[in-house]
């Protein structure tokens, strides 16, 4: 392990030896005299955010990779061998065999599936109603913002006592159903509808952020445009419909992009409010499961770029659908 830290950040600094490099001959091939007092003091700017980058984005990234194509076990980390591609094999046989990966692949594509729409269509439809100036729009901004700002864990939590499904100690919602006279429903304890609460949970506490970007983008629309439009007799779904959305639309991409990553990593929601399940396991609670509970960091590692080449793949062809359709 020491060596691939030496290695990474020797590589890094001949990198950026290749840079200067680079400068001096586009000068010198420009006829231009080199600064090195200017670019000395440059680079020395750039150092702190250099070394950050180094020590914690580009080595966990080279140590994930290389680790998925170990045995690593946290316990011996003295005693790690390189087995190529037999994690990934064994991810592929316990796939077939319907095991923890297929239950967590098929989880995350559900959620993913399920999650997109209804929190960026909430998100849109309160950024149109709070675009419009009214009395109390900044009380509603912070009302719908504020499950932004709190931790995950807790908004689970929270949850979790609404969704009880604890007969003898109800949850608000079984309450609810007491007093109209309906039987107490188990919720999250049910595999054919747990996920869609999961659903629910993370739609309700991530839309205030894409209704922020949503408002911003929408900020960037001349209101002349809106006037032109309403003198030509357009109604407000025309409106929307034909000046709003195109407007809105490389926000909107963005905006994708984003959830798309944050779906693909849910973790804390199914973990604090259900457990480790065949209906409630995803690839990042299996990453978890096996890296840190099991100390498997070498399998662990190869779900994870597993992951990251699936979420890869996904924005790739997001964005190529997207240019098509423009």
């Amino acid at each position: 392990m020491t060596w691939l830290l030496f290695g990474t950040s020797l590589g890094v600094f001949v990198i950026l030896g290749l840079f200067v490099l680079y400068d001096i001959v586009k000068i010198k091939k420009n006829n231009g005299r080199y600064n090195w007092k200017t670019s000395l003091t440059a680079y020395l700017v750039l150092l702190p955010a250099i070394t950050l980058i180094i020590v914690f984005v580009l080595q966990p990234i080279l140590m994930g990779i290389w680790f998925g194509f170990t045995d690593y076990y946290l316990l011996r980390p003295d005693e790690v061998n390189f087995v190529g591609s037999e994690n990934f094999r064994a991810l592929a046989e316990q796939y077939r065999a319907g095991g923890d990966i297929y239950h967590a692949l098929r989880n995350t594509l559900q959620f993913i599936v399920l999650v997109l729409p209804l929190q960026i269509g909430v998100a849109l439809l309160l950024a149109l109603v709070l675009d419009v100036k009214r009395r109390g729009n900044t009380l509603f901004k912070v009302a719908f913002f504020s499950p932004v700002v709190m931790s995950l864990a807790v908004v689970s939590i929270l949850w979790l006592q609404i969704l009880s499904p604890n007969t003898t100690n109800l949850g608000l919602m079984n309450s609810i159903f007491a007093l109209i006279g309906f039987p107490p429903s188990t919720f999250l304890l049910d595999s054919e509808v747990a996920m869609h609460w999961i659903v629910i949970l993370s739609a309700w506490q991530g839309a205030g952020f894409q209704m922020l970007i949503f408002l911003a983008g929408l900020k960037n629309i001349p209101k002349s445009t809106y006037e032109a439009a309403r003198i030509d007799g357009a109604d407000t779904i025309e409106i929307i419909r034909y000046i709003t959305l195109p407007a809105l639309k490389p926000t909107f991409v963005f905006v994708l992009f984003t959830t798309f990553i944050g779906a693909s990593k849910l973790l804390i929601q199914p973990m604090v409010m259900i457990g480790f399940k065949n209906y409630s396991v995803t690839l990042s609670y299996l990453i978890f499961r096996e890296g840190y509970q099991f100390r498997f960091v070498g399998y662990a590692s190869s779900i994870a770029l597993f992951v990251t080449i699936f979420i890869g793949i996904i924005v790739v062809l997001q964005r190529r659908l997207l240019k098509e359709a423009n």
